[in-house]
């Protein structure tokens, strides 16, 4: 973190400081976040990856493997795996791609979609509406931007720890961390 004035964080940047305050905050936030992914994830009958999976699923009309693969950062057998699992859960259809057979198109399945918004549904109701309530427009476009702005930077982090070749073997068994293992190329 800075400390200095330079970058708009005052120069104190103790423990009551607005740099500390924002921190833990942040990781508040966070932990949040990945408490409530928990949750979705084990009422979905899912795992974390499968969920990020769906959340990528749900934001486009479909997707190859191979773009899954780059955007979660797993190599394409771990997808195809994955892909199966969600598959036999009826959460998404593979189907050929209309221009090149060699390619699969993967689309979220109606039922997927209404299970995860009747579960997430209330809390966006609940927090758009206090979200709203609270703040003007202007506050809200600055959290935006430095939502925009943060996730740009832990994005560019990400792809530094991707191509990071790990100091350790990969673990057997139990959760696995998305990403790359053993310093595989990308």
């Amino acid at each position: 973190m800075s400390s200095g004035t330079e970058s708009g964080v005052d120069a104190d940047s103790g423990p009551g400081s607005v740099e500390a305050r924002l921190g833990v905050a942040v990781q508040a936030y966070q932990s949040a976040v990945d408490d409530f992914d928990r949750e979705l994830a084990r009422l979905m009958g899912v795992n974390e990856t499968d969920l990020r999976c769906l959340e990528i699923l749900f934001a486009v009309e479909e997707i190859t493997p191979r773009e899954l693969s780059r955007q979660l950062g797993l190599t394409t057998g771990s997808v195809t795996t994955m892909l199966d699992r969600l598959e036999k859960l009826a959460y998404l259809t593979r189907t050929p791609h209309p221009d090149d057979r060699r390619k699969t198109l993967i689309r979220v399945t109606p039922e997927a979609a209404r299970r995860a918004f009747g579960l997430i549904g209330p809390f966006l109701d609940d927090a758009g509406r206090k979200v709203f309530d609270r703040y003007t427009p202007d506050q809200l476009e600055l959290v935006i931007d430095y939502l925009t702005f943060s996730r740009d930077v832990q994005q560019q982090h990400v792809e530094r720890l991707r191509e990071t070749p790990a100091s350790h073997p990969a673990r057997t068994g139990g959760r696995q961390s998305p990403g790359p293992r053993g310093g595989a190329a990308r």
